[in-house]
This record gives C-alpha cells, sequence and structure tokens, in this order.
C-alpha cells in the first residue's frame, strides 16, 4: 500500500508520472541543448565533442549501491538506486544516476524489467525496458556483423588460415533462447560454407556489450574491437578482428549507440542509462562514458552494479574502476527482511510471517557482503529496502546486527513514498562520502597470475576452501599467460544466487569448492572469463515466462511489463 495513495503497479505509476522535456533535465546538469540529441521529447543522446569538454573538470563522488545475495523475495537495488538519487537531490545535492540498460531476454523472462519500482523509477518506463535508443540492438549487429565476416573469410579461400573447428567467435541475441546455445552452422552444400558445431549467446554476454562499456571513446572503441580473437590457426596461433578488417565497420555501427542516454526520474532527475552487461556472466556494470559523464556533470553520482556484491560489487571494483581509474566513495548493500528469511531457511511462501530468529541467521550473508566490501577500502552503509509485512522486531534485529559490526542500517521506504523515503539514507551517505574514509583497492594487483587471481576470489570474496579444474583449463590459462595476457583481471561467470555454484546453498556457505569448467579470453575487453559450475552464457525460458502476460490494451497501451 503506498502513502500516495491506492495501490497501482510500476507501469501505472510510470505512465501517470509528469515528465519534464528532456533538454529541462540537460539543463539540470547545465548541458547545452544543441549537444543533445534527442530519441523524441523525453531521451537523448549526448554528444562526444560536450563529453571532450568536461575532460579538465573535477570528478564528483562515485556511490555504489550494491546488494546482499538475491532471492526470489527480491532486494530492489535499481529501486535502491533510484531512491537515492532522488533522496540527495531532496537534500540540496547536485546527483545523477547511473544504471545498466534492460535485456530483452529478462524482461520476457522470469526478472521483469530494470527500472526501479513504485515511486523510485526512471522513465520512460516502457520504453527502456523495450528497445530504448537501439543500444543493445546495435551491439547485437556489430557482434553479428564480425561473426559473418568470419565466416566469410573462411569461405572465401581464408587467408588467414582461421582453423574452422577453432573459430571461437559465435552468434548473438538479445533474447532467452536454450535452443540455440548449441547449433550447427552452415549446412547446406558448399555455397553455405564450412558445416560446424556453434553456438549463440544473450547479447548482453556478448565480448562487444563488455567492450562498449569499457571504452573511453571512439578510438579506444575501435582499438578494443580489433584486438577481439575471433580463432585460431592448425598451429594455434590466435586471429584478430583487425586481420579480417572487421573493427572498422563494427566501429561504425556503435558509433551513436556509445553516445550516453539521458532520461529523468520519476522526480524529474537525471538519470544516465547506458550499457547493460550482467554481472553473473559478465562484468555487470553500465558504462565508463556514462560514468564519467556523470561525474564530470554532478557532484554525486549513485550507480549500481549487477546482483550481489559477490558478483557485480566485486567486478565493478577489480574490473570498471581498475580499468577507468575510478576511485569509488562509498557503497550501499541493500536487503530486505524477507531476502533475509529466506537466507535464515524461510520458504518462500511463509515470508509473511514473523520470524525474528530467520532473520538473524540470515544476516550472516549481509555479513559476508559486509566483510567482503571492507577489503576494498570502501565504507559501507546498509539500506533496508522495507516492505509493509516487514515488522519492527525484524528491523532492529538488522540494525542491531549492524551496529554491533559498527555499521550503520537505514530504513527506506522509497517504493512507496520516493525521495522523501530515502532522506535519511542520503543524509549518511553524504556523511560517509565527504568524511574521507575511503581508501580504494582492488583485491589483487595486476602482475598476479590468472590461476591465482581466480583462486583469490574464490576464496576471499566466495568463501571457498578450494578451486578445481580439468588440466585442459590449467593449461589453457598457462596459453594465455605465455601470449601476454597474464596481467588482465578475471570476470567470473557464477550462479547469483549463492556465494557456492549450488544456487540452492542460501546464507553464507564456506569450505566449498568452485569448479571452473572453462576459460574465455576477452581480449577487446581486456579480462578473462571463467565460467563455474553449470552457468550458462545463454538463458533459458521459465515453464511460465513474463512474455505470457505482456500485451497491448484496448487503448494501446503496454500491459504486464513490470
Amino acid at each position: 500500500m503506498s502513502d500516495k495513495g491506492e495501490v497501482r503497479s510500476d507501469i501505472e505509476i510510470a505512465r501517470a508520472a509528469r515528465t519534464l522535456p528532456v533538454g529541462e533535465i540537460g539543463a539540470k546538469l547545465d548541458i547545452p541543448s544543441e549537444h543533445l540529441f534527442p530519441f523524441g521529447h523525453d531521451k537523448a543522446k549526448i554528444g562526444f565533442d560536450y563529453l571532450d569538454s568536461l575532460a579538465d573538470r573535477p570528478d564528483g563522488k562515485l556511490i555504489l549501491v550494491t546488494a546482499i545475495t538475491p532471492t526470489p523475495a527480491g532486494e530492489g537495488k535499481t529501486t535502491t538506486t533510484v531512491g537515492l538519487g532522488d533522496g540527495l537531490n531532496r537534500i540540496g545535492k547536485r546527483t545523477a544516476i547511473c544504471l545498466r540498460e534492460p535485456s530483452l531476454g529478462p524482461c520476457f523472462g522470469i526478472k521483469g524489467g530494470a527500472a526501479g519500482g513504485g515511486y523510485a523509477q526512471v522513465v520512460p518506463m516502457e520504453s527502456i525496458n523495450l528497445h530504448f535508443t537501439g543500444d543493445v540492438h546495435a551491439i547485437g549487429a556489430a557482434h553479428n556483423l564480425l561473426s559473418a565476416m568470419v565466416d566469410n573469410h573462411i569461405h572465401w579461400g581464408n587467408a588467414l588460415g582461421i582453423d574452422a573447428r577453432r573459430a571461437t567467435w559465435g552468434r548473438v541475441v538479445d533474447m532467452n533462447d536454450r535452443a540455440l546455445r548449441n547449433v550447427s552452422i552452415a549446412l547446406g552444400g558448399v555455397g553455405n560454407g564450412y558445416p560446424r558445431q556453434s553456438g549463440f549467446d544473450i547479447t548482453v554476454a556478448s565480448e562487444v556489450m563488455a567492450i562498449f562499456c569499457l571504452a573511453e571513446g571512439l578510438s579506444d572503441l575501435e582499438r578494443r574491437l580489433g584486438n577481439i580473437v575471433v580463432g585460431q590457426t592448425r598451429e594455434r596461433e590466435a586471429r584478430y578482428s583487425r586481420e579480417l578488417e572487421a573493427d572498422g565497420a563494427m566501429t561504425v555501427l556503435l558509433k551513436d549507440a556509445l553516445m550516453p542516454n539521458l532520461v529523468q526520474t520519476l522526480e524529474n532527475n537525471p538519470a544516465f542509462i547506458h550499457g547493460g552487461p550482467f554481472a553473473n556472466i559478465a562484468h555487470g556494470c553500465n558504462s565508463v562514458m556514462a560514468t564519467r559523464a556523470g561525474l564530470k556533470l554532478a557532484d554525486y553520482v549513485v550507480t549500481e552494479a549487477g546482483f550481489g556484491a559477490d558478483l557485480g560489487a566485486e567486478k565493478f571494483f577489480d574490473i570498471k574502476c581498475r580499468k577507468a581509474g575510478l576511485r569509488p566513495d562509498a557503497a550501499v548493500v541493500v536487503a530486505t527482511i524477507r531476502a533475509l528469511k529466506m537466507h535464515g531457511g524461510v520458504a518462500i511462501g511463509d515470508l509473511g510471517s514473523e520470524n525474528v530468529d530467520a532473520v538473524r541467521a540470515g544476516l550472516a550473508n549481509l555479513g559476508r557482503h559486509l566483510d567482503n566490501i571492507a577489503r576494498f577500502g570502501v565504507p559501507a552503509v546498509v539500506g533496508i529496502n522495507r516492505f509493509t509485512a516487514d515488522t519492527d522486531a525484524e528491523l532492529d534485529a538488522v540494525r542491531e546486527y549492524c551496529e554491533a559490526r559498527g555499521a550503520v542500517a537505514i530504513e527506506c521506504t522509497h517504493w512507496a513514498n520516493g525521495s522523501a523515503g530515502t532522506e535519511e539514507l542520503a543524509k549518511k551517505v553524504v556523511e560517509v562520502v565527504d568524511s574521507g574514509a575511503a581508501d580504494f583497492n582492488p583485491l589483487y594487483p595486476d602482475d598476479m597470475g590468472l590461476w591465482e587471481k581466480i583462486e583469490t576470489i574464490a576464496k576471499n570474496i566466495y568463501g571457498a576452501a578450494e578451486v578445481t579444474a580439468p588440466a585442459t583449463v590449467r593449461t589453457q590459462i598457462a596459453k594465455f599467460e605465455a601470449d601476454g595476457f597474464g596481467h588482465y583481471p578475471v570476470c567470473m561467470a557464477k550462479t547469483q544466487y549463492s556465494f557456492s555454484t549450488d544456487p540452492n546453498a542460501k546464507g553464507a556457505p564456506s569450505g566449498h569448492s568452485i569448479p571452473v569448467r572453462e576459460v574465455r579470453l576477452s581480449s577487446g575487453a581486456e579480462f578473462l572469463v571463467a565460467i563455474c559450475g553449470d552457468m550458462m552464457t545463454m538463458p533459458g525460458l521459465p515453464r511460465v515466462p513474463a512474455a505470457n502476460s505482456i500485451r497491448l490494451n484496448p487503448a494501446g497501451e503496454v500491459e504486464g511489463l513490470f
């Protein structure tokens, strides 16, 4: 029940929003209208020339919003990011938020939209969750152009000697489709190419998406695209995108997409939404371009990283901040009483009943995440995203636990009350940020070996006792190091539902084994992907996908998108 009146769905709230023309949102950050490239009246891209002109400005303060390990009960990380941004603006702080672009896969699958919720949303909600400004489509097109050029090169004589059996660059589509994980291609005769087994990833898992989000400009984008390894020769010599002369055309396809997108919150505060890699199979952060723009244009920037802090925050710190030279000033860890009770052993159907003991048991999960963030030298505040069924006794248990650890837990009601529900959290975050307590450092140095980096993450962040891998994986890692890639950071692809690789192991499991099934070199993104357990880079739809409920009503409005 909202304090603002009747219960309404997220999409109904968003549809009723009084949005400002995007030029007025840009004016709040002093962006001249001539440097905005509008998509309709409520969203726009920001031009490169203007972004380049900001280089000498000092940076604002950077705040990361992360969360405990996700459960079906929900945590509300994006909602809290929006609510905190609105709360900071409410107390007079010039603030922008930076979010990822949603993928169509989850929107039509199980997770739903990713534009926040209740009275803490970014708008236009339907557009953001569907095609938006076409960035994800451009990334898919650039990826698949390279796929076509690899096969075309092999077909027309194969001057680079690419071994068709070792052509590693597959294809992508922005939809959950398990039937495309493993496919046979080039069937039907000589004119259709060399038959082989290949497969699709979801677009947000593409290395092109990772490159897009880590690139610092068009020239850096083209350099990184040229460094993509597309396959090997029979002698196992790597072949690159630039050798196919694909990097230029790929950059052309991504040129407009690389400009950051500007939209607004329900309270008409500026929001950058740009890039959208998942954190369970990719690095889970919005683009460096958008984050840097925010830091130059606002005094405070609130951003998020996907899923729990063991995935999103670790990759934000160890990959994005390392590569972009960012130094975060504070973190907010989002928790809900419902999720804590699930981590304490309560079934989802029983979450409506008070259970303080289960909350206390589940707090081990929150504690592990707080410990992990402290390893990076970043001070953290806990934001309790309150639901109507939460009791005072349950909330007190969280506050007492955090106080005993020297942390502060603050109740937030932004879903129901917008910025008024995060005012206390905003004031505490400003206090922490302005104290200068942050002393950020990545978890591991660049010169640590790749296997040792994997072990460091698994043991220090996941609480594992060991990491295992078949001999072929260890051999492949050794070759990557011999080829000069040993200084790369590691991007772990692992279930988001547990510190282990067992999604059913709730709480804070320790002493487990992390099996690394496969390693992939992302030489353009400049990191190594370690695929753990049963993790898939192409998700499947659930038994009853969200798509079953999405439709147009008689008025031509979208329904069922949440």
